[in-house]
């Protein structure tokens, strides 16, 4: 009942993830949130990311950063790691994640999806057919709606582990 929420992998961190290992596996776009996923919450782009999206460039990858935020909070982060965005993106809708992959020219098979929260990034990303990668947020700091979403997230996690568990 609750396995459309559950990602294909849980990692601590965005910044923990063998990029390397992916591309080999014949990844070749990544589609990423922003908040709570490459930096706490409203923060601009750190020296972090700016290195991951070159190091992310330079291994071939595409990139576009998909973000339920407005425009200038995905652009101010986007314009420093130099990478295109869809603001305002409605997720868990699929049709963004869909330009998205359009636009960086590749499709379910061979592209990433990166975030941190499970009935929007992971949902989304799950509808569209897309490997989900879910990261455990960067900072507890969150908008209230977000706080309220994480007690159901919650629930979805222990059913996961147990999910994951039952299948080793």
């Amino acid at each position: 009942m609750l396995q459309c929420f559950y990602p294909d992998e849980y990692l601590d961190s965005t910044y923990l993830i063998d990029f390397e290992e992916k591309y080999r596996q014949g990844y070749r776009g990544i589609i990423f949130d922003i908040d709570n996923t490459l930096v706490p919450h409203g923060l601009p782009a750190d020296e972090r990311a700016v290195a991951l999206f070159k190091r992310l460039r330079d291994t071939g990858y595409q990139v576009t950063m998909l973000s339920n935020n407005k425009e200038p909070r995905v652009k101010m982060f986007c314009d420093a790691v130099d990478a295109p965005y869809i603001y305002k993106a409605g997720k868990p809708n699929p049709a963004k994640y869909r330009q998205a992959m359009k636009d960086m020219g590749t499709d379910e098979k061979n592209t990433l999806f990166v975030g941190d929260q499970i009935f929007t990034d992971v949902w989304g990303a799950n509808k569209a057919g897309i490997h989900s990668i879910l990261v455990k947020p960067i900072h507890p700091k969150e908008e209230i709606q977000i706080v309220l979403k994480r007690y159901l997230e919650k629930i979805v996690l222990i059913s996961y582990r147990r999910y994951m568990n039952k299948k080793k």
